[in-house]
Parts: structure tokens; sequence; C-alpha cells
């Protein structure tokens, strides 16, 4: 890892004298739309972005909030979520990316990932095999989901239960064909369900298309397909779809409505797969220039816990139904700087949370508050 950081100085060093652009880096999706002519300095860029928050639980006596929680994961405490510093590349016929990540998302999300790969928020190289097409190889943000692990690209400040327990990264190939400026399909070969280092031999398949028929409208599927099984565990293979459509109702009214739907086969051949389904419906409004709010209900539903609490449920667990809200303001002083807070409350059909007696309940309310600076 030392040797990563010390590339990472020596390139921001060097861009630094050439008086490179530090804008933000733009998404590999809108990265393909680069012009031709555009001139050599801004073929480098550099990106950084630093999450401070203050977790308060209004349930529990815990200092983690529940396992199923990653992101802003600590409570009662004064935590770094997530920063992260990399470089992003890229002319006609070339790109590429390195970043780096620290923080309490990263000690959360990634602890199952070998500890040299951890502190890897993204690191690819493509090229271009044909017009209007894109071929990278290396680790990159999922494929699947509304929101990601940068908090100020999401319309609120805590992540769902959608986006909690399905990827925020992936490893492997990922061939993108730009059919027109309205529409993008995308093909994976991966390593597997958010996993840097293969838990198996088999690999994962996706599938993504994104349509944008007006600026105001956009329209997302994703898939996902693969057994993400130990080697030597029976096979259960895991069938997904990600599904959600956003809509500019005005300048300054968004909407969002987003689902999730997958199976995954049991250990005993010929019985009945398990199931889970989750949706979430977003309000966003522009209060002025500089402040917003946005309004989030939510569900999660998945027999014996599959997924949410277990990858190998067993027949005697059980299932897993949790649905609430959250009203967040966000507060923008500057255009790189977002000041968030942000009230959730959660209720579970069965006890699924822990009182300040250390008793099950079934009501879980937080608090969270969030400094993020973006460059």
């Amino acid at each position: 890892m030392k040797a990563l950081f010390a590339l990472s100085l020596s390139l921001l060093a060097t861009t630094a004298a050439l008086g490179q652009n530090t804008t933000p880096g733009t998404t590999d999706s809108t990265a393909a739309a680069t012009p031709a002519a555009a001139p050599v300095a801004n073929r480098l860029t550099v990106y950084g972005f630093v999450d401070g928050y203050y977790g308060y639980d209004f349930t529990g006596k815990s200092q983690t909030r529940p396992g199923f929680l990653y992101s802003h994961s600590r409570a009662n405490e004064f935590a770094l979520n997530n920063a992260i510093i990399g470089l992003r590349y890229q002319d006609e016929q070339v790109r590429g990316a390195l970043g780096l990540h620290a923080g309490t998302y990263v000690e959360a999300n990634y602890a199952a990932e070998p500890p040299v790969l951890r502190h890897v928020y993204e690191a690819y190289a493509g090229f271009r095999p044909l017009p209007k097409t894109w071929l990278d190889l290396g680790i990159f943000s999922s494929h699947i989901g509304f929101e990601s692990a940068i908090s100020k690209d999401n319309w609120t400040l805590t992540r769902s239960f959608m986006a909690e327990n399905s990827p925020y990264y992936e490893a492997g190939a990922r061939f993108t064909y730009e059919a027109d400026p309205k529409l993008t399909l995308t093909a994976l070969a991966l390593n597997g369900w958010q996993n840097l280092r293969d838990n198996n031999r088999a690999k994962a398949l996706g599938t993504q298309i994104q349509w944008k028929p007006t600026d105001k409208l956009l329209v997302n599927s994703s898939t996902f397909y693969g057994n993400e099984q130990p080697t030597d565990s029976v096979r259960r293979r895991r069938y997904f779809h990600n599904f959600y459509v956003t809509y500019t109702a005005t300048n300054r009214l968004n909407l969002a409505l987003v689902f999730d739907v997958g199976k995954q086969e049991r250990a005993a051949r010929g019985s009945k797969a398990d199931t889970w389904h989750t949706g979430a419906a977003f309000v966003r409004y522009k209060l002025t220039e500089k402040w917003a709010a946005t309004a989030r209900y939510e569900y999660y539903y998945a027999d014996r816990g599959v997924i949410i609490r277990s990858i190998m449920p067993a027949a005697s667990d059980a299932n897993f139904h949790v649905h609430g809200g959250s009203l967040n303001f966000d507060y923008a002083p500057t255009a790189n700087v977002l000041v968030r807070v942000e009230g959730r409350v959660l209720r579970s059909r069965d006890a699924q949370f822990t009182d300040e007696a250390g008793q099950p309940t079934k009501t879980y309310g937080n608090l969270t508050s969030s400094i993020a600076l973006s460059f």
C-alpha cells in the first residue's frame, strides 16, 4: 500500500506542476463523451472526496449501527465515512483510473477482502476496441443501483437497504457500447457479487441498459447472475434484477422509484428458491439555490434473511421484513462543500433491533450529520 500511496502522490505532484485541471473527475458514462479535440492537460484529472460525519442512535447503546448498514456505520461518535484520492486518464482511444480510499465505510464493507486490496477504490485500464465502445479491465464501481459509495452524489445522506445490500464495487471486465446519446448498453464478466478476489472458480455475468429518452427522464435496468458460494459449498445460483427511473418534474422537483428483486437457489436441489425484494421512493425538492430536502420511503423483504443476513441461510432462519422513512436537509455553501443532516426511522415486523436495556425491539431511529468536501 505504501507503494500505491507514493505513486499517487508523485502523480499528483506532476499534475500540479503541469497546471492541469483539477475539477471533479467525470463518471465513466460521461467520460466517454470527451471531445476528440480536448486539450492534453485535461486528459489527466485529479479527484478527491472527504466525508466526515457524526451519527447518533436513539435506539440502543452500541457504537456500531445494525449489521446491514455499511455507510456511516458508527454511532455516537465523530468519524470519517470515506476519504478518496485518485487519478483518471482519458484520450480518444485509452482510459484508466487509480483511486485509494479509507474510512469506516471501507472498514465495514471491505472486511471480507484481502487486506492488500481493501483500500483500492478503483483501478482499471481500458481502450476502444471498436468505435463507440469501451473495454475496461480491473476494479470499478458497480453497475447496479441508484446510489453510490460517494454520499454527495446521492439524494440522501445514508444509503437505502437496497444499496447497502447490493454491490458497491466490482472486479472483472466491462464492455460498454454507446448505441446513441440516449442509449448505453453494458455487459460484464465479474469475479462475483462485490468480490475483489473470487471465492470460487465460477464467474458471474451482468448487464446494464441505460436509456434517457429526454433530458428529464432516465430509465435503468441492471442484472446479475452467478454462483456466490465458496468452493467447498453446494452451488446456489443467484439471479438478480435492479430497476430504477428518475424524473425531473421541474427545475426544483426530482422524483425517483427504485425496485430490486432476486432469487437464490437453496442447497437442496429442486426446492423453492429464497427470494428477496426491496423498493424505495425518493422526492427531492430544491428549496433555494443552496438548500434542498429529500424524503425517502423504503422496505426490504428477504426469505430467511437471504443476502441481508446470510448468503447461506438455514431452513430455520426467520424472514427479514423492515420498512422505514427518512428526511434530510442539504446546505451547499459552495460548489464543492455539502452539509447534510438526516433523520431516519426503521420498523421491523419482528424484533430486529436492540434497545438500551439490551432487549429486542421493533423500532430503530438515528440522526446523521455530515460535511463533505469534493474536488
